[in-house]
């Protein structure tokens, strides 16, 4: 008779317990973001995670994965309930906590079918912890490009600003230090469950990987002299529901400018919709920037909503003394969908029409490269959302910045911790390019980083001033910048297919042991 198949291993928590842990472990993950920004929860957040999936089937996985997911995002994006109600909040979240609960599945997969492939302790201590933090690389990679372009917001890596751990994204970007993060925590999970604390040798892979990332410094780059960068937050009326007047923006970015009449700076920054009428159109608007540059005796670098044709940009403008203005223009490479433009509005305006008739211009992708040469020195360009995205900054180290200037609009999020969210990924930008960045808000919070992460100088948020600074120039490009987007996808891809490979095996063991005679 043929021999019976060996057990599937047996979940490491009953299911109400994977419940318990996997909200435990979404709500602990938050804390590891701003604003409360305690770092080392996500040593607590991932295990408990990690501990919730082994053992489960398909739903029992999607079910904790959609538990994880909702009390992470229902927190972490809280933000966007401030002004439009519960259901974009409800709507975002939900959605996010869907593709999270999708990509749980694999993570519980692995944590089946490699035991019974190769159970070996070497293997279940490297393999598997690898193979898993691969597979949380694949779910993060998931949730920022789909779907409309995704939304990359609680990657693990980002978490890191405020810790030791930051200089390791130099090396080998965001998406590199959650693996290495992920592959600690699943490492320490394996080492307890196999009780292999008798034998000191066991324990090597898992130290040295987190001594790695604990010890790893920043990659250098090459000093290049110093920008001095004037950089105004007028705090004005920017919200999409604040009561103003024309020009009222405009009006308060040159209040807030007036104190830097007379010194000496390279280059003025404005934020995303500082101007509030298109330049390019508006000769009277137009003639405003013209002064401002003649008396500032700089070139500036603003943004203002433009339009070409019947279609509508969000744009960063160069604008210089006695020039045919605007002398470059970088439109944002991924506007938001639902609030700069409604994808499938027919569909979506069925349930929310109010909602959705709030929007009533849509905005297009640029696609130009996110550079501009500032008096021969290279500026890196994100705006807003753009931050979050990891080819606009590639490509702006890339094309030759040596600084990085993100241009944001907070005012919809006012008295939120959104904008606390986003400069923590304008810090872990400053660390992965080896790049100082001047991230200037219409309301804060704005700041000048160095390059590695550090603050230089600071705007609090809701207060109309100014920041004048010798900004640090750096040349040279950073192993994060060259190998990022090669490290994603040997990461995802050599996730799916171990994966893959791990099922047929195990498929192949099961018939063999099926077949074979009892002697």
């Amino acid at each position: 008779m043929p021999t019976a198949r060996p057990d599937l291993p047996r979940p490491v928590l009953p299911l109400w317990a994977a419940v318990i842990a996997a909200a435990a472990g979404g709500l602990a993950l938050t804390l590891a973001f701003p604003a409360v920004a305690w770092w080392p929860m996500v040593f607590v957040a991932i295990p408990l995670t990690l501990l919730s999936l082994i053992g489960r089937r398909v739903w029992g996985a999607a079910l904790v994965g959609l538990v994880f997911g909702l009390a992470f995002f229902l927190v972490n994006v809280s933000f966007t309930a401030r002004y439009l109600g519960p259901i974009p909040w409800l709507a975002l979240s939900t959605l996010e906590a869907l593709i999270t609960a999708a990509g749980a599945i694999p993570i519980a997969l692995a944590y089946r079918w490699l035991p019974r492939v190769r159970a070996g302790a070497w293997a279940r201590l490297v393999a598997l912890p690898a193979l898993v933090a691969a597979l949380w690389v694949l779910r993060e990679q998931v949730l920022g490009t789909w779907p409309y372009g995704g939304f990359p917001w609680g990657r693990v890596g980002i978490t890191q600003a405020d810790s030791p751990l930051a200089s390791v994204a130099s090396w080998v970007g965001v998406a590199g230090l959650s693996f290495l993060i992920v592959m600690v925590c699943a490492g320490v999970v394996e080492w307890v469950r196999l009780r292999r604390h008798r034998d000191p040798r066991s324990a090597i892979p898992v130290l040295v990987v987190g001594l790695l990332i604990f010890a790893l410094p920043q990659f250098p780059t090459t000093d290049a002299g110093t920008m001095r960068v004037g950089a105004v937050q007028g705090n004005g009326p920017a919200g999409y529901f604040d009561e103003r007047g024309r020009n009222d923006v405009l009006n308060a970015q040159l209040a807030a400018t007036a104190p830097l009449f007379g010194e000496d700076l390279d280059v003025l920054l404005w934020p995303e919709g500082g101007v509030d009428s298109d330049p390019t159109t508006d000769e009277s608007t137009a003639r405003t920037l013209d002064a401002l540059a003649e008396r500032i005796d700089a070139p500036l670098v603003i943004a203002a909503i433009t339009q070409r044709g019947d279609e509508y940009f969000n744009s960063s403008l160069l604008w210089e003394q006695n020039a045919e203005n605007p002398v470059d223009v970088y439109d944002k490479r991924h506007p938001v969908p639902f609030g700069e433009y409604v994808p499938d509005r027919g569909l979506y305006r069925l349930f929310a029409p109010d909602l959705i008739d709030l929007i009533q211009r849509e905005f297009e992708p640029g696609t130009v490269r996110p550079f501009f040469e500032v008096d021969g020195v290279g500026v890196g360009l994100a705006i807003c959302f753009d931050v979050i995205y990891d080819d606009v900054i590639w490509d702006g180290a890339s094309d030759g910045a040596e600084i990085f200037m993100f241009q944001t609009n907070n005012a919809d999020f006012r008295g939120t911790d959104e904008n606390l969210q986003q400069l923590a990924f304008a810090r872990m930008r400053a660390v992965e390019t080896g790049r100082s960045v001047v991230n200037i808000s219409t309301v804060g919070t704005s700041q000048v980083i160095a390059p590695d992460g550090s603050e230089i100088a600071a705007i609090d948020a809701d207060t109309a001033g100014h920041m004048l600074e010798d900004v640090p120039l750096r040349t040279g490009l950073t192993p994060a910048v060259i190998l990022g987007a090669a490290i994603q996808l040997v990461l995802v891809w050599g996730g799916v297919l171990a994966l893959v490979a791990l099922g047929v095996l195990g498929r192949l063991r099961s018939r063999g042991h099926a077949k074979t005679p009892t002697p």
